[in-house]
Order: C-alpha cells, then structure tokens, then sequence
C-alpha cells in the first residue's frame, strides 16, 4: 500500500500540478489527503490534484513520487482508475 505522487506538470490555472493516487483504495487515498491538509475539492474520482508548491510537503508526508506512467499502471492495477467520462461525472 502506497500513495503515489507524480511530477508536478499539467497546467491548469497558470500553475502546474500533480496527481496523488493510491495503490490500494480510495479510503487510504482520502484518510492521507487529510492528513496532508488537500481539501476534499482537490478529489476528481481517483485522485487529488496538488499544486506544485505542496509537493514537496506532500512528499515529505509520506506520498512517493512516481512516474505519470507507473502512477497510472499502478492505479489500473488496483482497479481504481475511472474513464474520463465517469471522472468528469464525480467533479
């Protein structure tokens, strides 16, 4: 059981981003996100978007930083991962 992080590099409202994903389950997800201080907003399905200037605080909380591609194999493997159509239906 790991919570996952990516680099920080998708843009989206002049600033760049990164995705923090479980291995194991959505409950992990959300109890670590808490923990870390990401509010609930930052949810989109299967994962919390985090702003480049937490990352480091959230690497330091624990998340592993994870290549976008591993992050993802990760994600389907655990059966979390959900299709563009249903994240966009959970925003």
């Amino acid at each position: 059981m790991a919570l996952l992080i990516d680099e920080p590099r998708w843009w989206f409202k002049e600033r760049l981003w990164s995705h923090l994903v479980s291995d194991s389950s959505l409950d992990e997800l959300h109890a670590f996100a808490e923990q870390a201080g990401i509010p609930r907003r930052g949810f989109h399905g299967d994962h919390y978007d985090v702003p480049e200037d937490f990352y480091d605080a959230v690497v330091a909380h624990g998340a592993v930083p994870t290549p976008t591609r591993e992050l993802l194999r990760k994600l389907r493997a655990a059966g979390l991962r959900l299709s563009a159509a249903q994240r966009r239906s959970t925003s």
